[in-house]
């Protein structure tokens, strides 16, 4: 009876040994909590520098990430031609290490994500080497609610219509003043603003008076909004006018290069 006993806790300690044992998973399997630049930097924002050109005084250079996968690029050349802004939109990709974005499209490009920094790759994804590897670099940007050139691109739901000039705002950071465009006339106004409780609200807007074939209605909306809208939400460089809970009243983006 005894041996039976002692053979029959021996089997329980075996099994109870065998159930603890961690178990080995498929081979190569990385784990699933591993630290790359996608889950563990803040890399969502836009990203400012001046890339190196070969025939110019440098390339003014804004990028900006989306956490929705998409990310809008503009360009300037300094010191050559007409200095006109060259924007393009679109989707990006992570390498399978998640460490490098590729912004996808005519003439692809590849950055290195790191700490509030993006740094420009060669065309083959290697690292840019030389005297002016460090200048291929473009550095995070805070996001402001004033000093920001805000462009409109949608009133009550609706996306704001291509129109010969962009309906914008400014929200001057000394005096309380903010101006724009409405979508036929340039205005100007007063505002107050609460940022820790991201309440504002805007006094009697005055505009110019011209009469434009399009872009009246837009403007015409767009005031209505500003006398409407008694809080914000800022987020990164996106910024929205609402009233209350309600849906949004307006959204826009902000636009670094002009």
């Amino acid at each position: 009876m005894k041996v039976r006993i002692g053979t029959a806790i021996a089997l329980s300690l075996i099994l109870l040994a065998g159930g603890c044992a961690p178990q080995a998973g498929p081979a190569g399997a990385s784990p699933p909590d591993a630290h790359d630049a996608r889950n563990s930097l803040d890399w969502a924002g836009a990203y400012r520098g001046v890339l190196p050109c070969a025939d110019c005084e440098g390339i003014e250079t804004v990028v900006t990430l989306g956490q929705d996968g998409r990310f809008r690029e503009e360009v300037k050349y300094l010191g050559k031609g007409d200095g006109k802004v060259l924007t393009r939109e679109g989707a990006f990709q992570w390498n399978d290490a998640g460490n490098v974005v590729t912004l996808e499209g005519d003439g692809p490009a590849r950055y290195f994500v790191g700490e509030n920094r993006i740094t420009r790759l060669a065309r083959d994804g290697s690292r840019i080497t030389g005297g002016l590897a460090d200048r291929y670099g473009l550095e995070k940007m805070a996001g402001h609610l004033t000093e920001t050139y805000w462009k409109l691109v949608e009133l009550n739901g609706r996306p704001v219509p291509r129109l010969e000039r962009e309906p914008y705002l400014i929200l001057k950071a000394e005096g309380g003043r903010v101006n724009g465009f409405g979508g036929c006339n340039s205005f100007s106004g007063s505002y107050t603003v609460d940022e820790a409780a991201s309440r504002i609200s805007f006094g009697q807007v005055a505009s110019t008076m011209m009469a434009c074939v399009s872009g009246m209605d837009v403007e015409q909306a767009f005031h209505r909004v500003l006398g409407q809208a008694d809080n914000y939400s800022l987020n990164g460089d996106h910024l929205t006018l609402n009233r209350a809970r309600m849906a949004p009243l307006a959204r826009f983006e902000a636009v670094y290069l002009r």
